[in-house]
């Protein structure tokens, strides 16, 4: 079981023992969903759905439970430590984080919403910001040694795998973000301007590797990692210069996390799809703030939760996927009362998913399409999703910046 070279290896205790320890694992996440409900939601009907939308939450299912991950647990740490910062308890909202920053290094993205909002809310408002900072610095470090300090001689080994540069700008299946869009324009330039692609250049053949863009210019790491930045600014700005208030205090700060999250998977290097959750559970946080939360959660649940069907590849797991995210989904818009709320081009899209689904099932078979391009279901799953994350993006950043113009758009529609 634990031996690297041994590929194809299958037991069914194995099995057992794995599934067992997802499931045991996911009692972290239970209590980190029963920490934010009880520090974000007051009323019994807001308790229930919160916690229908984060329990049953169908992308984490198919991650952890299907696919086989450990999210749960790291979600459930999270989650611990938004409560802690809700409570004002800034020490152990720090000590949760830093322990889920070594657990997985890409919730890296969202630190400048931690550090700016512990700066702010800690240090800053605390009698003796020097003591407060010295403080907070401490349980960051003692948790890095920790982590650390049993692979102090192979830190170099460490740092290159977890930042595989060489891997690629994008996964073998593209996540739905920036770089799929990108992806398809310069395979699209290509074929306008007749430009011939090398085995470098191939990006569609389902390998992990770094390739050459035809048209657009090549993307390299140093690229994504500034894009990220810029991206991310001004909601860091707005996060440092914004009046806190007992009643939106919350909020903001979740909302900064979003769109750390979201910002990342959509500019980041070598994205995986799943990273979407990184979105999407906060994100549900505030689906009990108002409707227009409401109806983002509900947007991206759908395409996030649709953008991880090609993780589950089996056939006999076809309806099994589909069953699930058509029970949630639909359980969410009649729970949520986000009807009036959802605009006609909003649910056109997400119409679209129908047409999409059909066409990977069936309409490749009938065109005989299989055989010639085989990528195609994936490279249409992928696109139609960018659309979708790409658009809630544009839409949840602007509303975050700009409170005042949503909300007096909403009235007057």
């Amino acid at each position: 079981m634990l031996e690297v070279k041994n590929l194809n290896y299958a037991n069914d205790m194995t099995i057992t023992f794995m599934r067992l320890s997802v499931i045991i694992s996911d009692i972290v996440y239970a209590f980190g969903v029963k920490s934010c409900i009880d520090v974000l939601c007051s009323g019994s009907l807001k308790r229930n759905f919160l916690t229908y939308v984060l329990l049953g939450n169908v992308g984490l299912f198919f991650v952890d439970h299907i696919h086989f991950q450990y999210n749960g647990i790291m979600f459930g740490i999270l989650l611990l430590s938004i409560s802690k910062m809700c409570h004002e308890k800034y020490l152990q909202s720090a000590f949760f984080f830093a322990m889920l920053l070594h657990m997985k290094h890409i919730f890296i993205y969202v630190s400048p919403a931690y550090i700016v909002y512990l700066l702010k809310c800690y240090c800053i408002r605390s009698e003796s910001p020097l003591r407060s900072l010295i403080k907070l610095g401490s349980i960051v470090i003692a948790v890095t040694i920790t982590s650390f300090g049993p692979f102090y001689n192979q830190m170099p080994q460490v740092i290159a795998r977890l930042f595989p540069f060489k891997r690629g700008l994008c996964h073998a299946y593209w996540a739905p973000n920036f770089w799929t869009l990108y992806n398809v324009m310069d395979k699209a330039a290509s074929k306008v301007f007749a430009v011939e692609a090398e085995k470098s250049a191939m990006n569609t053949g389902g390998l992990v590797q770094e390739f050459h863009h035809l048209v657009l210019p090549s993307i390299k790491p140093i690229t994504t990692f500034i894009l990220t930045f810029l991206a991310i600014l001004p909601c860091i700005l707005k996060l440092v210069f914004i009046k806190f208030d007992k009643q939106s205090t919350h909020r903001q700060f979740i909302q900064s996390i979003v769109l750390c999250a979201c910002t990342s998977f959509m500019f980041g290097w070598h994205v995986h799809e799943k990273a979407i959750l990184m979105v999407l559970i906060p994100l549900s946080l505030l689906s009990t703030s108002t409707k227009n939360d409401a109806t983002a959660t509900f947007f991206l649940s759908l395409v996030g939760s649709y953008s991880l069907f090609p993780l589950l590849f089996n056939a006999e797991l076809t309806m099994v996927k589909a069953l699930f995210l058509i029970s949630f989904i639909t359980l969410f818009y009649i729970q949520s009362g986000i009807r009036r709320n959802l605009k006609i081009y909003e649910f056109i899209y997400g119409c679209g998913f129908i047409f999409v689904f059909w066409y990977e099932q069936q309409l490749q078979y009938i065109f005989a399409l299989n055989e010639r391009l085989p990528f195609l279901p994936l490279l249409i799953t992928s696109v139609y999703c960018s659309i979708g994350v790409t658009y809630f993006w544009l839409i949840y950043y602007f509303s975050f910046l700009f409170p005042g113009e949503s909300l007096r758009r909403q009235k007057i529609k």
